[in-house]
């Protein structure tokens, strides 16, 4: 669970041209994000001044507002700028979340109707004082009866605000005393969950969901190109919920927790069958791999 930082009691926001302490951040109740959750979101993270694949994130982003067919998307560099003001105004360089919202923009009266919208769009940029999330040693995961939502009704390629299904999950995940769940697409395979993307090891192999369900996580895209530039054998599958459970290893990515391993899936322990070899080795060639590929920002 994550912990509340006192470091943050005296954060920069940046919403839109204008970076405000923590108590004076709001949107209107008239934004979209307020009335439909209409917005898309990324989650960065600053190591040593940079920003980890910062082109892929907002590459995504863009595309997401385009596939939500947003009227008006704020140009990369633009982004890039303010995202460095922020930094700069709460004098952050490192061990730093930082997220990212764009949403439709203001109203003129309430509703989910674009057509109502005023104007530009609302930009966020939420910057913490925040390590990973997740314990280096591992966590618990419970198999929840939250499916993802499917691609038929919102694809997964949007990386969108209406999280509802996630966060049932993770009631259900909270109220069984475990870290996270994890969410099956309709035909009963393992998508994510509901928080990261998710790896199994299994005859010294890599496998991951495919992405018709889950969302293409940058973190992830990243490990499957490691392991194929490593000589690390990854194939994308349909994996059963037995599959995973009788796995050699399991561990979960993604940006505010990078990788972690899991310990054990309902009343299922991983950990005492092995040493999590396939991880240490993907997690070293993911951290060493970190600084070349982040952006300087601050």
């Amino acid at each position: 669970m994550q912990k509340y930082n006192s470091k943050n009691k005296n954060i920069y926001i940046l919403i839109n041209d204008d970076i405000l302490k923590r108590e004076d951040a709001k949107v209107s109740v008239f934004d979209s994000v307020v009335q439909g959750g209409d917005a898309v979101w990324e989650g960065l993270r600053l190591y040593d001044g940079g920003i980890f694949l910062l082109n892929e994130h907002l590459e995504r982003l863009v595309k997401s507002a385009k596939m939500l067919d947003f009227e008006e998307i704020p140009d990369k560099l633009e982004i890039k700028r303010s995202i460095s003001r922020v930094l700069k105004a709460n004098n952050m360089k490192d061990r730093v979340h930082i997220r990212l919202t764009l949403t439709r923009g203001l109203k003129y009266t309430s509703g989910m109707d674009p057509k109502v919208n005023l104007g530009p769009p609302t930009l966020i940029i939420l910057p913490e004082w925040k390590d990973p999330v997740y314990s280096s040693k591992g966590i618990d995961l419970v198999v929840s009866e939250v499916r993802r939502n499917s691609p038929l009704s919102l694809p997964s390629l949007i990386h969108h605000n209406n999280l509802l299904n996630n966060i049932l999950a993770k009631i259900e995940s909270n109220k069984k005393n475990a870290d996270d769940a994890i969410m099956l697409d309709y035909e009963g395979f393992v998508s994510e969950t509901n928080a990261t993307n998710i790896f199994m090891v299994k005859n010294n192999t890599v496998y991951t969901p495919f992405t018709s369900y889950c969302l293409p996580g940058i973190t992830r895209g990243h490990i499957i190109s490691l392991c194929k530039l490593n000589g690390i054998n990854i194939k994308e599958k349909n994996i059963t919920v037995e599959e995973i459970k009788t796995s050699e290893e399991v561990f979960v990515t993604g940006t505010m927790g990078e990788l972690t391993p899991v310990n054990r899936i309902d009343d299922y322990v991983l950990k005492s069958k092995i040493d999590f070899s396939y991880y240490q080795e993907i997690n070293k060639l993911f951290k060493d791999s970190v600084k070349g590929l982040s952006e300087n920002v601050v």
